[in-house]
């Protein structure tokens, strides 16, 4: 069986960019997240112990995001090296991390990477 948690379209506002003035204006960031992992027993039980809290999850988003860096994919690396940390029942990880309105001088919704991970 395969388990996931899912944070779907988290919007955070952080300071990343390639141009100085990116990480001093900011911009808006949607996430997507996946965690694998076995919570069969919160399946059977009902308790918390027996999964990963989601809130956790998104604390270790929001934590690495509020940490200024010039390109996502060092992000999305040191939010998926937290979460492996935190969390060793942890088998994949799948991050998408989209920038709204890149400035790239086309019209555009967003630009990101995504990166998958397992164990």
């Amino acid at each position: 069986m395969q388990n996931k948690i899912i944070l779907e379209g988290l919007r955070i506002y952080a300071y990343h960019g390639v141009i100085e003035q990116e990480r001093k204006v900011g911009a808006y960031f949607l996430i997507d997240l996946e965690v694998e992992t076995n919570f069969s027993y919160a399946m059977q039980s009902d308790v918390l112990s027996g999964t990963i809290n989601y809130a956790d999850l998104y604390d270790i988003v929001k934590r690495e995001m509020a940490e200024p860096s010039r390109l996502i994919e060092q992000v999305a690396g040191r939010i998926a090296k937290a979460i492996l940390v935190e969390h060793s029942s942890v088998q994949s990880i799948r991050l998408k991390i989209i920038k709204e309105n890149p400035p790239i001088g086309a019209d555009c919704r967003g630009a990101g990477i995504e990166i998958f991970y397992k164990q």
